[in-house]
């Protein structure tokens, strides 16, 4: 990476610039001789030197397109002139796998200690549904209990949340739709920063509580309970019982209280949403060495979004640590191709309008700056959707771009933490999982600072190295399970990001 006053250059192979400042037309570009052609605009890239028509346009020495006209030095290179193409070339597989990160460090955090060996970040009581029809008169429960003042009571509990979503009926009994939803709720029951579940559902829905609580084993008399509203004789009565055992799951979840822990016990599901020009180049890959730090001391990180890491899938195949689970990531990748094409989309559809104002053009130029996410560690394995995560490592989940959706499977998967990067903006966050918001820029962090807990952008304002910047970003990540609160936290967000991936068809 050189930088070079206005602009940066981030291999030697490339042959486009970013612009670190808005360059006017005309000005003179000292580090490449040349002046620019047109403004650009911060974070956007600039022609370091004449590229003819069709030509690869490279970016972190990686192709992010072909131009679609001649461009010469100095010329903003964006929508108008770089388009997407074929990425495709001869996969390698276990070719890098090497630790290439070896931080240990002799910390810990303080935890709630589950019975199951997990340990949680937070001690939330969730009251969770199996349909929508079930959604209203849980937020009705929860809001009972807040209106009475009976959470009070139990300072050792965070909060009760109800997770209320559009599905669970309406749907085909089998398939990859119900086994999606179906992982998705017993996987949030399971995540350990719940200290217990009140499951409700209505009684004639396709998602039957019944399968539910037998196949997911979810059976603890002390920390989870059931009911129906069809059996409780409808919405008041339902409330009234809903009340009675919320009580009694309260005094349960109460007894818990933070414990030293292992840093080994934390799991971070890796995002990023809002992305600009600098999200590869700041935030990300700093995310990435934090990510490192965390594998090395035996933790599970979680790499996900399928559509924003496509085009830079070589990069994590070549990190596999066998070839059957470099294989397993591009059968995901094969199926997002298929299926965005019954859909009537592409991959390259991603951008969105708000990265391409930030810089960004093609999906091969986000994937790449968003695969720095997961630092440099081996690929330990590859998991579906909600898929509970059975090994320890930097590790790949399935799933859609779309970032509460994809945070909603990352819960289910056993994330207790989120770490979420975003160059735009973001104002998410996702109970009972507490969300850590980094910005890749100074400007929108001074912008949106009541919602951003940490500012990547001064390793380019102030010149902070990666090493320092990704150390920081785990020493926050260790504060917030310890139990310090996100900006999102303080500002109460978690409540309506809980969106299963809804694939089957709505009947």
């Amino acid at each position: 990476m050189h930088q070079m006053h206005s602009i940066i250059v981030l291999a030697d192979k490339d042959n486009v610039a970013i612009a670190l400042k808005a360059i006017s037309e005309n000005e003179t570009i000292e580090a490449i001789d040349v002046s620019a052609k047109s403004d650009i605009p911060k974070g956007h890239k600039i022609a370091i030197r004449s590229i003819s028509k069709g030509e690869a346009i490279f970016k972190y020495g990686q192709i992010i397109g072909r131009s679609q006209t001649d461009i010469c030095a100095g010329e903003h290179v964006h929508t108008h002139n770089l388009e997407f193409s074929d990425h495709k070339s001869g996969y390698e597989f276990s070719t890098e796998t090497q630790n290439k990160s070896n931080v240990k460090v002799d910390v810990e955090f303080l935890g709630y200690h589950r019975n199951d060996g997990t340990v949680g970040t937070r001690n939330y009581i969730g009251i969770l549904t199996s349909v929508n029809c079930s959604g209203s008169v849980a937020k009705f429960v929860a809001e009972e209990a807040e209106k009475t003042g009976l959470l009070m009571r139990y300072k050792n509990v965070d909060g009760v949340v109800p997770i209320v979503h559009g599905s669970g009926c309406g749907m085909a009994n089998s398939g990859e739709g119900y086994d999606l939803l179906f992982r998705t709720l017993s996987g949030y029951s399971q995540n350990p920063n719940f200290a217990a579940i009140l499951l409700i559902g209505l009684g004639c829905e396709v998602m039957q509580i019944a399968e539910l609580v037998g196949k997911s084993r979810l059976q603890n008399e002390e920390s989870f309970r059931y009911m129906t509203i069809q059996d409780e004789g409808g919405t008041a009565k339902t409330i009234e019982r809903g009340i009675s055992t919320l009580r009694e799951l309260l005094e349960y979840a109460d007894q818990s209280k933070r414990k030293p822990s292992s840093v080994s016990k934390l799991t971070v599901g890796l995002q990023c949403g809002g992305s600009d020009g600098y999200s590869g180049i700041t935030a990300n890959p700093a995310l990435g060495i934090a990510s490192d730090i965390l594998v090395q001391n035996g933790g599970i990180s979680i790499l996900s979004e399928t559509p924003e890491i496509y085009g830079a899938e070589h990069l994590l195949t070549r990190r596999a640590l066998t070839e059957e689970i470099g294989k397993k990531l591009l059968d995901r990748i094969s199926w997002w191709e298929t299926y965005t094409a019954r859909n009537g989309g592409e991959m390259n559809n991603n951008p969105s309008p708000g990265n391409k104002r930030g810089g960004l053009t093609t999906i091969l130029e986000k994937s790449l700056g968003a695969v720095a996410k997961g630092g440099v560690s081996p690929l330990a394995g590859v998991f579906e959707y909600g898929e509970k995560i059975n090994t320890h490592g930097f590790v790949y989940m399935d799933s859609p771009g779309y970032d509460p959706c994809s945070v909603t499977g990352q819960i289910a998967a056993g994330a207790n933490i989120i770490v979420f990067t975003t160059g735009r903006g973001s104002v998410s966050g996702y109970k009972p999982t507490p969300c850590i918001k980094l910005s890749t820029n100074t400007s929108v962090y001074r912008r949106m600072s009541g919602d951003i807990d940490l500012d990547c952008g001064d390793i380019i304002e102030e010149g902070v190295s990666h090493e320092r910047k990704g150390k920081q970003i785990f020493e926050q990540i260790l504060k917030v399970a310890s139990g310090q609160k996100t900006k999102s936290e303080e500002l109460g967000f978690g409540g309506s990001e809980f969106v299963p991936w809804q694939i089957g068809a709505v009947m």
